[in-house]
């Protein structure tokens, strides 16, 4: 086994989540504007995306987003030491199997949560990316699969997986039910468990544990931190951004270092105006693509909605994202309506 690189202490205490057609590079890069410290995770990737894909397509990232942890989908140990060689070489700091996503689609692959039904493939799947890699190789999974409450279950994959070589488990604290239910329905439907998790910890005090499902508030996560060693947020991460703003100061003992780069919604929505106008002329890629991700920066303010819906009119795409922004604060001028 490789000597692993060092990894500071509290790389895990604040996550955001993988989630399908969501945390893509651009979402990620809108993160990282509202915090400094918090690890950011890639939509899942499989196997076969990057084995018969276009790797630069799947990998391509800004080199802001740091730290940042690559997902990958699969089961077979060469494909998947492979794949972790390739996020390594990308620069990626961290390579983490996804063992918990319930999707029919993704169960027909034979991987994310069934794989807790093999916790000796698993294994051998960590053993193979931490043979070939020095990031850290991770597993994120659930508690338990369909209507199976045994904690034995979660405990033995957790005991089998570990001697593999894997140090960090990330515990979605509800079961998976592979049948009946939608991937939407799986993320509030089975109940939520967090003892379970914190279980894990008092047996496996030498594993990172970071628990993810439901948080929702800074004082949860003070809660999951009183016995974890870490947090994964995820929907409220996304549809309420500004949330973020205050994880470094809450959580990390970080202030912003100079007053005058005091973060605010409007600076941040000025700097993705930038970043639009950036990858617009080095990539081709339309603002809009970019912009669903921080519909939610203004979330409860007075005038969110306007705000909203000029960030959402694909008959604006013509123009330059600054312009946009000027519409969005009520700022139309006759050179602006002229080009709508």
């Amino acid at each position: 086994m490789l000597s692993l690189k060092p990894v500071p202490p509290d790389r895990w205490k604040l996550s955001v989540a993988p989630m399908m057609d969501w945390s893509d590079r651009n979402c990620r890069y809108f993160h990282r504007l509202l915090t400094r410290h918090a690890l950011l995770y890639t939509e899942m990737v499989t196997t076969g995306a990057l084995v018969h894909g276009d790797v630069p397509r799947h990998l391509r990232y800004n080199v802001e987003e740091h730290p940042i942890a690559l997902q990958l989908g699969g089961s077979e140990p060469a494909d998947l030491a492979h794949c972790a060689k390739l996020g390594e070489q990308w620069g990626y700091d961290e390579i983490n199997l996804n063992c918990g996503c319930p999707s029919e689609r993704v169960q027909r692959g034979a991987f994310g949560a069934c794989l807790m039904n093999e916790p000796q493939l698993v294994a051998d799947c960590v053993k193979a990316m931490v043979d070939v890699v020095q990031v850290p190789v991770t597993v994120k999974h659930r508690i338990g699969i369909d209507k199976m409450e045994s904690y034995d279950f979660v405990r033995d994959f957790v005991g089998a997986v570990s001697e593999a070589g894997c140090p960090t488990f990330i515990v979605h604290a509800r079961n998976a039910w592979l049948k009946g239910l939608s991937p939407k329905e799986n993320r509030e439907v089975p109940p939520l468990r967090y003892e379970l998790a914190y279980r894990l910890k008092k047996d496996f005090p030498q594993l990172t544990i970071v628990v993810n499902g439901g948080i929702t508030t800074n004082e949860q996560v003070a809660e999951h931190l009183a016995h974890l060693d870490g947090a994964m947020l995820g929907r409220e991460a996304y549809h309420n951004p500004w949330w973020l703003a205050s994880w470094d100061a809450a959580f990390y003992d970080a202030d912003r270092p100079d007053p005058v780069e005091a973060l605010t919604r409007e600076r941040v929505e000025e700097q993705m105006c930038d970043y639009m106008t950036r990858e617009a002329a080095e990539h081709g890629t339309p603002w809009p693509t970019i912009a669903r991700h921080m519909l939610g920066l203004r979330h409860g303010l007075p005038g969110s909605r306007r705000w909203r819906q000029v960030w959402s009119d694909h008959k604006l795409k013509a123009l330059a994202p600054h312009q946009v922004m000027a519409l969005a604060h009520g700022g139309a001028t006759d050179e602006i309506a002229s080009n709508i």
